[in-house]
């Protein structure tokens, strides 16, 4: 098993964070197709709230479930990435629904200014991305490069080491010469 060592840098996480919304495009697309099957949904108005509040449960579940069985997700997984807890533990339920809750305070609140203020789409688009920006930012002020919402759930996450012990790929160690008889 890997390691824990350094914090790993933002960029990383950030580009972690791009991967996990490639692969939640796919969970949310199939989720969304099941609640249109299921509630013969024929108009993207109809059931709209309750559809967002599925959607939101559907994307929950896979975040509590990976973070509670090994901490990480496939993209986490990738990029040597865990979430562990304040002692380097795996995350319980609770924590971990606790950080799923917190991690939608990268969009949440410049997205309420919306509807609040009556501000135009390119303006809450721009807010959005100050935000993100500025939450993302925020990782710098911690020792541990820690995002905001890991902070307040008491929750980090650590860069794994590479693993050393795994065996090369049949054939990595041969020459690219010709088979001898």
């Amino acid at each position: 098993m890997n390691s824990p060592s350094l914090p790993p840098s933002i960029r990383r996480r950030l580009a972690s964070l791009v991967y996990e919304t490639l692969l939640l495009f796919g969970i949310v697309f199939f989720a969304g197709y099941l609640f249109g099957t299921l509630t013969q949904q024929r108009n993207g108005l109809t059931h709209r709230h309750l559809l967002a509040v599925w959607l939101a449960f559907v994307v929950g579940v896979y975040f509590v479930w990976c973070w509670t069985h090994g901490g990480q997700t496939l993209p986490m997984k990738t990029w040597r990435l865990r979430l562990v807890g304040p002692s380097g533990e795996t995350v319980g339920p609770v924590r971990a629904v606790a950080r799923y809750g917190l991690g939608w305070l990268w969009f949440v609140p410049p997205l309420a200014l919306h509807p609040v203020f009556g501000l135009p789409l390119p303006a809450t688009l721009a807010a959005t991305a100050a935000w993100f920006l500025l939450w993302a930012a925020a990782a710098r002020l911690d020792p541990n490069r820690q995002f905001p919402h890991d902070r307040m759930a008491g929750t980090r996450i650590v860069e794994l080491a590479p693993d050393k012990t795994s065996t090369p790929a049949p054939g990595a160690a041969e020459t690219s010469g010709p088979p001898t008889p």
